[in-house]
């Protein structure tokens, strides 16, 4: 028998809302809703330490409008959790309040080690089943505040770390130009490999045989290397994108004016400022650690929310 559930993920640049029923028996997860909006929670947390008034109301105003699809859609439990820069503000709290006050849950405010872990288990459940994407997977899901890396497969997890190399932190540390200038990206891809560094040594990411690449920065970068006109799940979820695409897709993203980002077809709004930094991760990624293709799946945390909930 199928549960329907309602989970959201609140990240440092977009809030998302699953409603999905699952059956846990037959291990199937079907969409009833699935919903994004940029807020950018975590504008100016990386420099300030704390969450700003206007980024609370903005968050807040969507979750208002979440409340009232989980209502119409009667989903049967609530979970929603938030992620990197909920865990390094100093106003934490006054945004748990608040979200208590609109949603009537409390939500769970994840270690980086927690993150990792839902991550994984959306973006792979479905894969045990599938042929053509073997085990180990290392699932690299590039957040706006930090980028989770996770390696496991069907017999468990052998390895995870939280890093803060996500696309809005490194926007504001570094790429301020328009487009951003090459001293602005070497200071960026220093950056990325030192934390890459770190990964490598806690994170036997040599034993992966396939890496699952998951979020916006990921799936637009898919997008633009599949030439597509206009965003389309169908098309991006578990289509395989090379080491050279990927690179060549970074490139043209860094060298581009917002304008110029802003005209492509497949680039959410809120993504035109810091797609350029998510695409240098990835990139980085894959060339630090000999990835000759990326499996792009649509597939991430906010799944994992929802199965968490059943299982």
């Amino acid at each position: 028998m199928s549960r329907r559930v309602a989970a959201i993920d609140c990240g440092t640049n977009s809030i998302r809302l699953l409603i999905a029923d699952i059956d846990a028996e037959r291990a199937e997860l079907t969409d009833v809703v699935r919903e994004m909006r940029i807020v950018r929670l975590g504008e100016s947390v990386d420099g300030t330490g704390r969450l700003s008034e206007a980024a609370l109301v903005r968050t807040i105003g969507a979750l208002r409008d979440y409340r009232q699809v989980i209502a119409r859609e009667s989903a049967a439990a609530v979970r929603m959790v938030a992620t990197s820069a909920t865990r390094d503000a100093e106003n934490a709290q006054e945004f748990v309040s608040r979200v208590k006050e609109v949603l009537g849950v409390v939500p769970d405010v994840l270690t980086g080690d927690e993150e990792a872990r839902l991550s994984f288990t959306g973006a792979t459940r479905e894969l045990a089943a599938e042929s053509g994407w073997p085990p180990p997977y290392l699932v690299a899901d590039i957040g706006g505040g930090s980028t989770e890396f996770v390696l496991g497969g069907p017999d468990g997890i052998r390895g995870a770390l939280s890093v803060d190399i996500g696309c809005v932190r490194l926007t504001e540390r570094h790429l301020h130009g328009d487009p951003p200038t090459d001293a602005e990206i070497a200071a960026a891809s220093r950056d990325i490999d030192l934390a890459l560094d770190a990964v490598a040594a806690s994170v036997p990411a040599g034993e992966a045989m396939t890496l699952v690449g998951l979020a916006g920065s990921v799936t637009t970068v898919a997008g633009v290397a599949l030439g597509l006109t206009a965003y389309d799940p169908a098309s991006i979820h578990h289509s395989r994108i090379t080491a050279a695409q990927v690179d060549a897709v970074t490139r043209q993203l860094l060298e581009q004016t917002r304008a110029q980002r802003s005209a492509i077809g497949v680039m959410h709004p809120g993504r035109v400022d810091v797609i350029g930094a998510g695409a240098l991760v990835l990139d980085r990624i894959m060339s630090q650690f000999g990835f000759p293709e990326v499996l792009v799946s649509e597939h991430d945390i906010l799944d994992g929310i929802a199965w968490s909930i059943v299982s």
